[in-house]
């Protein structure tokens, strides 16, 4: 199977989805896209507790010492957005679609708001990584199959409230689950089911943020905390017969509790 398989059919979803949500959007009153936009941010808050959730698997919670699976994510959300505030992250992706807005010569008022949350909508969670790692390997494409489900269905929503914004969310898309392909294909590993906990949970709490802005609770710059995806499945390469951990950070937490 070719490599970017699942990416290619992942962004083709997007962008049906778009169109679709865009074209019955058109015929949707004001204050009724207004409250698809609090129920998408009603269903992100409880897709993030299903994901923070996690912190608890068996898996995750036996890899490490008592209450350093909480420790993992904190300190992952915590570098995580040490690195992302000084890339900037969430500036960029927001000067990104006003580049973009212009360049298209969108009037849309909702553009930037539609690209910048659907980008991280669809780059949040583990499907993104696990399914490009898989599809690299040439494992099989199945969890891009089914996140390309799952975004196609989230992109007609989003269209239809925050418009065609929506659809240029397949450029970060691309390119964050192309680079994940290109890791699977180089590397040929995946991650455990601890590993993958730990980067569900931190996603979950990633959701929260935009569940929140969506609902004009809070608006936090998710952007800046994506590094800690990256953070959270850290492995290793030291294991004592007293931590059979598969985390720097959990050893490290270990370490500083045996101090």
């Amino acid at each position: 199977m070719i490599p970017g398989l699942g990416t290619a059919i992942n962004v083709l979803a997007i962008v049906l989805g778009t169109v679709i949500g865009k074209i019955g959007g058109n015929r949707i009153p004001e204050r009724t896209r207004t409250l698809i936009t609090d129920v998408l941010g009603a269903i992100t808050l409880i897709s993030a507790a299903a994901a923070i959730r996690e912190i608890w698997n068996p898996e995750l919670t036996e890899s490490t010492i008592q209450g350093g699976s909480i420790l993992i994510v904190l300190v992952s959300l915590i570098v995580g957005a040490l690195l992302g505030s000084v890339l900037d992250i969430d500036n960029r992706l927001v000067n990104l679609g006003e580049n973009l807005k212009k360049r298209f010569g969108s009037n849309d008022n909702s553009f930037v708001e539609g690209f910048v949350t659907a980008s991280l909508i669809f780059v949040i969670g583990p499907l993104a990584i696990l399914g490009s790692i898989s599809d690299g390997m040439g494992n099989g494409i199945e969890q891009l199959l089914l996140k390309s489900t799952l975004d196609f269905f989230a992109s007609i929503a989003f269209s239809a409230a925050l418009g065609i914004g929506v659809l240029l969310s397949i450029l970060p898309v691309g390119i964050y689950q192309g680079i994940w392909t290109a890791i699977g294909f180089s590397l040929g590993g995946v991650l455990s089911n601890a590993q993958t906990a730990a980067l569900t949970a931190v996603g979950g709490v990633l959701l929260l943020g935009i569940g929140f802005k969506l609902l004009n609770i809070k608006n936090m710059p998710v952007g800046n905390l994506l590094p800690a995806l990256a953070f959270a499945p850290i492995r290793s390469e030291e294991h004592t017969s007293e931590l059979q951990s598969p985390y720097v950070i959990s050893y490290a937490v270990f370490c500083l509790k045996k101090k």
